[in-house]
């Protein structure tokens, strides 16, 4: 088939989605860290899966909070099938998963929130995928029309910071600008999914900011391409924990904040996404096979600086705080 032809079928197969979619044992150096208690867990769990370090030193572990806030179970200190990466105990199914659960229940390992550092809650996932255009307030406050077909670009996984560390600016830019983001972190291997499907490979959900440098992404150079004004050191605070999406009430209707120096400059919600979730998966799905522990941010709500009359930029010394309701806040200062 002429290339041309192959181009107006996938624009009508693009049309027709948008139609269809619209809606072991515990290491020495841990032993010291752990508080003894008893511990109660409830049939449905409240799971929040974060990766951390002690504030004493120590290698990297695999946690799950059960409130924001509360203790920390470590459950890779606990077993050695489980890994001390998210990636890693998501590619390996529902066992561990179920070995996860045990350790919760016995309340085996817990350890204070105040005694850890958190990292990024996953990280050298295979895509991170990214979603633009995706509120029609960001829509009308560029003075763009809403999209058709989900906007697609990309960062790389190397970009990903944690909650609580630095975002550098960098010497060819000075217009970095801030977008909140709901994420969605991938559970299982993937690809042509329908609506039917798609429950079952979403793990759940955390925190993104989608620190853009905008002289490079809005303007011609790089060809008008989004990635370097996306892709720069630092550009993707992640966290602070990945939530499991039988721990969210309703997806579709968290707010979604964000605030420089304590000033408020984002104030959404998710039930404005244009395309939902379950519709980005599905149809990014139809693409590419999606891995466990890919991420997935969905686009930012209207209140980004570039817009702003005159606009506004992120300088060195700023806070910059990104919150969504019941996954968690992130807190960088910008160096």
């Amino acid at each position: 088939m002429p290339y041309r032809g192959k181009l107006r079928l996938l624009g009508r197969a693009c049309l027709a989605f948008r139609n269809s979619y619209g809606k072991s044992e515990r290491s020495t150096h841990l032993t010291s860290n752990i508080v003894g208690r008893n511990f109660s867990v409830s049939s449905t769990l409240d799971m929040r899966f974060v990766q951390f370090t002690f504030k004493n030193g120590g290698p990297q572990h695999l946690g799950v909070q059960l409130k924001q806030g509360g203790d920390i179970i470590a459950v890779s200190a606990v077993d050695s099938r489980i890994p001390n990466t998210l990636k890693k105990f998501l590619e390996g199914g529902d066992d561990l998963l179920k070995t996860a659960k045990r350790i919760i229940a016995e309340g085996r390992s817990i350890i204070p929130e105040a005694d850890v550092n958190f990292l990024a809650p996953v990280t050298r996932m295979d895509k991170l995928a990214c979603i633009g255009l995706n509120y029609s307030g960001h829509c009308e406050e560029q003075g763009m029309s809403i999209p058709e077909t989900p906007v697609v670009f990309s960062k790389f996984p190397s970009n990903i910071i944690g909650p609580c560390d630095n975002i550098l600016l960098p010497q060819i830019s000075d217009k970095i600008d801030w977008e909140a983001e709901l994420a969605i972190v991938i559970g299982k291997k993937c690809k042509s999914l329908n609506n039917d499907q798609v429950e079952d490979c979403i793990f759940g959900y955390t925190v993104a900011q989608d620190v853009t440098a905008r002289d490079w992404q809005k303007s011609k150079r790089n060809g008008g391409q989004f990635l370097l004004g996306k892709a720069m050191d630092t550009f993707c605070p992640l966290g602070p924990a990945v939530v499991t999406k039988e721990s969210i009430c309703d997806i579709n209707n968290l707010s979604v904040k964000t605030w420089v120096n304590g000033n408020l400059k984002q104030n959404g919600n998710t039930s404005e996404l244009i395309f939902k979730p379950h519709d980005i998966v599905v149809y990014l799905s139809q693409f590419m096979t999606l891995l466990p522990g890919d991420v997935i941010l969905t686009g930012t709500p209207a209140g980004i600086g570039y817009a702003r009359n005159p606009p506004e930029y992120l300088q060195r010394g700023d806070v910059l705080e990104t919150e969504i309701e019941s996954l968690g806040r992130l807190r960088n200062k910008v160096i």
